[in-house]
């Protein structure tokens, strides 16, 4: 089992920033590939950035540009740093670890919630 805790999400003004933090409990971290999702009320869960082993990166096309998503293998932790937020960009966010490589794994943080306020 691994546990993923977040943190750094919080209300902000349209057009700041936040730096979302994932610390996954395990050192399978550095094996894995990581990615931010999001959830909005009535909405479906949406990936947001996502970074594989290698290093390399996808965003949605909503936030290229805007955020930014890093990884410190030597922490076990993951980062998305969030600039010119807008209110669409509202919800609950969530870290992913996943490996589709035997040992599988998939697993998801709680959540943390970032508000933009217009």
């Amino acid at each position: 089992q691994v546990q993923l805790v977040e943190s750094g999400g919080g209300l902000v003004q349209a057009g700041g920033s936040l730096r979302l933090s994932c610390a996954a409990s395990r050192s399978i971290f550095s094996i894995a590939d990581m990615g931010w999702y999001r959830q909005a009320p009535g909405k479906q869960r949406e990936m947001v950035a996502a970074m594989s082993t290698s290093g390399s990166t996808d965003y949605r096309d909503s936030v290229k540009g805007r955020f930014t998503i890093s990884r410190d293998n030597a922490k076990s932790t993951v980062y998305l740093q969030m600039n010119s937020l807008k209110p669409e960009d509202t919800a609950v966010y969530y870290c992913n670890l996943k490996r589709t490589a035997w040992p599988k794994y998939d697993f998801w943080g709680q959540g943390t919630q970032v508000t933009v306020s217009s």
